[in-house]
């Protein structure tokens, strides 16, 4: 059984970092790609960054280029996001997802995407 489980969130003031961690199992990362989601209170959810499962390849939303870095580790079959520079708008609970199709449906097909973790609250707040 695929599952996914997200940890690392938690309290950062504003222009601090987080790294955010998400544990993969049922699966190995060079199997699907896979990649982070947020969600804000009153929002839809949206995609935040994604990473290849063959050539690692990474795409990134224009709102967090230049501040987030996704990574994974397949030896410990765990993907990463890497943020600095916060702002109070990345508070958001941040979802770890999969999918054969996931970066075509990155943009507008997040709701077709197969597996989900359950989620990690980030905030930021002086």
């Amino acid at each position: 059984q695929l599952q996914l489980v997200e940890s690392g969130g938690g309290l950062v003031q504003p222009g601090g970092s987080r790294r955010l961690s998400c544990a993969a199992s049922g699966f190995t990362l060079d199997s699907y790609p896979i990649g982070w989601f947020r969600q804000a209170p009153g929002k839809e959810r949206e995609g935040v960054s994604c990473i290849s499962s063959s050539d690692g390849s990474t795409y990134y939303a224009d709102s967090v280029k230049g501040r987030f870095t996704i990574s994974r580790d397949n030896a410990k079959n765990t993907v990463y996001l890497q943020m600095n520079s916060l702002k109070p708008e990345d508070t958001a609970v941040y979802y770890c997802a999969s999918d054969p199709l996931l970066r075509e449906r990155f943009e507008l097909g997040w709701y077709k995407i197969r597996y989900w973790g359950q989620g990690t609250q980030v905030t930021v707040s002086s």
